[in-house]
């Protein structure tokens, strides 16, 4: 006996389909990207995509989180990693140079791009969360140092946290509007020179 297979077709490739996603709303942010621009991006109907993702909402937070996996994750590996916050920063810094220019998808970082000029309060919620998780990383780890003396006692954690996160998503917006990589490395160093 022959069983019909429903549902999407066997060729259908979830990764690639999240891939290709990420990348539209990576080029286009959150609001601008439509469901006719991902189904013509992914390649399958709107009835396909809702069957495989739910909703665009459903989808854009299954970016998200592929998107910091491969992309974003630079900045917590350099916190845990390196033996000052400072250097940490340092290395995000260059690091961001790196990802944000690279020519193999779109510039700058998603999580910042993707929430600008959205009306949906949920998306500008998430991304923001986001966003200040890695600023209460960044804080964190300057309190550290604080206490162990490598700063200064007065140092503020929070403005220096606030700091670097502002030289991110400059850099971030930077490079969206044609910065080099070169260019966003000499901004990294000098933004280093305000470091206590």
């Amino acid at each position: 006996m022959v069983t019909g297979q429903r549902g999407r077709p066997r060729s259908f490739d979830r990764d690639a389909a999240l891939d290709k996603a990420m990348t539209a709303f990576w080029e286009r942010g959150y609001e601008a990207t439509s469901i006719s621009d991902l189904t013509a991006s992914i390649g399958i109907s709107a009835p396909s995509l809702y069957a495989a993702f739910g909703d665009k909402r459903k989808l854009f937070d299954e970016v998200v989180v592929v998107y910091g996996s491969r992309y974003g994750d630079f900045a917590g590996v350099a916190l845990a990693e390196e033996p000052t916050a400072r250097a940490a920063v340092e290395r995000i810094l260059r690091e961001a140079a790196e990802v944000y220019t690279d020519p193999a998808h779109p510039p700058g970082c998603m999580v910042i791009s993707a929430a600008i000029n959205t009306t949906s309060e949920e998306v500008a919620q998430a991304l923001r969360e986001r966003r200040n998780t890695s600023l209460e990383l960044f804080e964190r780890r300057i309190r550290a140092d604080v206490a162990t003396g490598v700063l200064p006692a007065d140092t503020d954690a929070r403005a220096l946290a606030r700091y670097a996160g502002a030289v991110l998503q400059g850099m971030s917006q930077q490079s969206r509007d044609g910065a080099t990589r070169e260019e966003l490395e000499a901004v990294a160093e000098r933004a280093l020179l305000a470091w206590p």
